[in-house]
């Protein structure tokens, strides 16, 4: 894991997962309530076809065109609070209940 800062000054940790993509935690700007984003930091978009596999599908787009993907959460400390619980009991037994 690496610890920095974005270019406006907020908070980053990066690292890898298991499947090797770059992903992140980082403190958000909102300005309603503390938060945090955390996942991967690209879409990883892959297309699979019968006796092929899976192949990553790149977009591309005109001026006119726009897509938007997220696949990072946008959590509320409460959120936050609220799946500590699992997540502890996943480090230390491997499970998510008891």
């Amino acid at each position: 894991m690496k610890n920095n800062k974005t270019k406006r000054g907020f908070d980053i940790t990066e690292f890898t997962d298991s499947y090797g993509a770059k992903c992140s935690l980082q403190k958000s700007s909102s300005a309603m309530e503390d938060k945090i984003w955390f996942g991967a930091n690209e879409i990883g978009l892959k297309h699979f076809k019968a006796y092929e596999g899976w192949t990553d599908v790149e977009l591309t787009h005109t001026m006119e065109e726009h897509y938007v993907a997220n696949n990072r959460m946008h959590l509320t400390r409460k959120m936050v609070k609220d799946l500590l619980p699992y997540l502890i009991r996943f480090a230390d037994t491997g499970d998510l209940h008891e």
